[in-house]
């Protein structure tokens, strides 16, 4: 019904506007009672095989909501009755920020594809802390942490050690975001010295916790095999959890959409199925070449079961969807948690 009836109205309208709207009316229907038990007993479902034991965390299922969709943490209960195993909010900056200017995201329907150049708009780590800590569900939670667009890279660490700070308490994983397209020169974190001295800093601080949390990296696409070589080597020498593969593309290529067309959008990261491929070779990769030393979140192009099978049988440990959950709707999680039983 979403498919075929919902979605392709939604799609008639400005895609951040429908976005909002769509986060309203599913908080409106969850004050209404009953309405949660029902998402819950349509979204859901529940196997003794889905349990992941991950980086010391208990996963209910393997799929989980991608970063970006609740910036703020405000939906965090009404997400977990769609069925998904963990959600991941942010990114996250220590001061809140409203990101570039509109629009600024953009459907590319032929490819199932969309284009963001947000620019970590949200509302700051103070508030998305506040919001998690009156959450009534137990589903695991990771706080994806960047830095604000005004705050020089030498001066980055600052804005991560803010951010895990003010989160600590309130998540149960950490993901140290320098792969986001959108914010001038934070790609540049990526690099080999910078990203070790970021993340070994944050390991520090990690470790001086009566009960650390798991730090995970999520790093672009549009590294090269030399690079990822390298994403291995800073993993075994800071000693965090592991690796999310990948965030959005610069890339423009095998698009069916028309050049013309796709230009229109401008520049920002290119997220959903033309994703998927290099994804998936990304996390073959890591896998493959570290041995499987740590485990990988596969995310990228995920709008099916077969596609989440396919980023298992590359190595991913668990798997996070978004751009599929928009073009697919609300049953995806439970479809690929299906599918995941019966392989």
């Amino acid at each position: 019904m979403y498919k075929i009836l919902i979605s392709p109205i939604l799609f008639l309208f400005d895609a951040e506007r429908i976005h909002y709207f769509a986060v309203e009316i599913l908080q409106m229907a969850f004050k209404i009672p009953f309405v949660p038990q029902l998402l819950r007993s349509i979204y859901t479902f529940e196997h003794p095989d889905l349990v992941q034991e991950i980086a010391g965390l208990r996963f209910r299922n393997p799929v989980g909501l991608a970063a970006g969709f609740d910036k703020n943490a405000e939906m965090v209960d009404e997400l977990e009755a769609l069925g998904f195993g963990f959600i991941e909010i942010g990114t996250v900056t220590p001061r809140p920020q409203p990101g570039n200017d509109k629009p600024r995201l953009f459907r590319l329907k032929e490819d199932k594809a969309l284009i963001n150049r947000m620019g970590f708009n949200n509302k700051g780590a103070a508030v998305a802390a506040a919001k998690l800590a009156s959450r009534k569900s137990e589903i695991l939670v990771g706080g994806n942490i960047g830095k604000n667009k005004d705050t020089p890279n030498d001066r980055a660490l600052d804005d991560y050690l803010i951010c895990f700070r003010e989160l600590f308490d309130v998540v149960d994983y950490f993901v140290v975001n320098v792969s986001s397209p959108n914010t001038p020169g934070l790609r540049d974190l990526q690099e080999k010295a910078p990203l070790t001295a970021l993340l070994e800093e944050l390991q520090k601080k990690n470790k001086e916790k009566f009960s650390p949390k798991p730090i995970f990296l999520k790093i672009a696409p549009d590294l090269t095999f030399s690079q990822l070589d390298d994403i291995i080597d800073i993993i075994k020498q800071t000693g965090i959890a592991g690796v999310i593969a990948t965030n959005t593309t610069i890339s423009r290529d095998n698009l069916k959409t028309g050049k013309s067309e796709a230009e229109k959008s401008g520049a920002g990261g290119l997220s959903g199925a033309p994703l998927a491929h290099r994804s998936t070779e990304v996390i073959r990769y890591l896998c493959e070449k570290s041995s499987h030393a740590f485990p990988v979140i596969g995310v990228g192009g995920i709008s099916s079961p077969e596609g989440a099978l396919e980023k298992r049988k590359a190595g991913a440990s668990l798997i996070q969807v978004y751009t599929g959950f928009i073009y697919e709707g609300p049953g995806l999680a439970r479809k690929i948690c299906k599918a995941l039983v019966k392989k």
